[in-house]
C-alpha cells in the first residue's frame, strides 16, 4: 500500500476508535469523569508542550552557540508539535500518542531513527550525484560546413 492510502485508512479509523473508546470509558466511569479526564489530558498536555518546546529550544540555541549542527532538534520540533497536536485532539489513543512523542527518550529515539534510516541515506544519494557530476567532462563543440 502507499503511504497516502494508510494514511487516509488511519485518519478515518481513529475518530471511530476515539468514538467507541469514549464511549466504553463513559459507562464504565460515567460521563463527567470521562469529560474531566479529556479536559485534563488536554491541559497536562499544553503544559508539557510548552516546557518541552522550550527545553528543545534552549537546547537548539545551545548548539548553534557552540558551533554545532542542532540535528536532533531539528527533527524533535516537529515531533513535540505533532504530540502537541494528538494531545489537544479528544480522545484517549491520540493522548497515549501525544504524550509518547512527549516522552523525551522516545522522542530522541524517533529523531535519531530519522536522522540515520532518512536523512542520512537522502545524503548519500546527494554525494553518489555529486560524483557522478564530477565524472563529466566539459566542452564546447562548434559544427563547421
Amino acid at each position: 500500500m502507499k503511504v497516502f492510502q494508510v494514511l487516509f485508512l488511519v485518519v478515518l479509523f481513529i475518530p471511530f476508535a476515539e468514538i467507541y473508546l469514549l464511549l466504553q470509558m463513559g459507562a464504565i466511569i460515567g460521563a463527567l469523569p470521562t469529560v474531566f479526564l479529556v479536559i485534563f489530558t488536554a491541559a497536562l498536555g499544553a503544559w508539557l508542550l510548552r516546557q518541552q518546546g522550550f527545553a528543545t529550544l534552549q537546547r537548539f540555541q545551545e548548539n548553534l552557540a557552540q558551533g554545532m549542527i542542532p540535528a536532533y532538534e531539528m527533527i524533535e520540533g516537529p515531533i513535540i508539535l505533532l504530540g502537541g497536536v494528538l494531545l489537544l485532539t479528544p480522545g484517549f489513543i491520540t493522548d497515549m500518542l501525544g504524550f509518547a512523542c512527549l516522552i523525551p527518550s522516545l522522542r530522541k529515539k524517533i529523531a535519531q531513527y530519522v536522522i540515520e534510516h532518512h536523512l542520512i541515506q537522502a545524503g548519500g544519494h546527494f554525494q553518489q550525484e555529486k560524483a557522478a557530476e564530477k565524472n563529466v567532462l566539459e566542452g564546447e563543440y562548434r559544427k563547421e560546413e
